[in-house]
């Protein structure tokens, strides 16, 4: 990963980006916690988080992708992970 990928993903800015797109509390969105069980996301809310990821970090996700976000840990990971492509 690219030192400018690595400084550009930061957990906790990512927590409170998602908290924001939600509409939930920093501490409710828990590194496990599941957006739709957990935290009531609707599906339309669900594509609103992966808009806000792609826009954010610059990245695109497959609609395969975009369904495994669902909790801070997979959407760290799959944001990680398209940066280190990217790079």
């Amino acid at each position: 990963m690219s030192i400018d990928a690595v400084t550009r993903l930061d957990r906790e800015e990512l927590r409170e980006l998602l908290a924001e797109t939600i509409d939930a509390d920093v501490a409710e969105v828990r590194d496990g916690a599941d957006f739709v069980e957990t935290l009531g996301v609707d599906s339309l809310m669900a594509l609103e988080v992966v808009v806000v990821l792609e826009r954010k970090y610059g990245v695109k996700f497959t609609e395969t992708e975009m369904r495994s976000v669902r909790t801070l840990d997979s959407a760290y990971d799959l944001v990680r992970q398209k940066l280190q492509e990217r790079s």
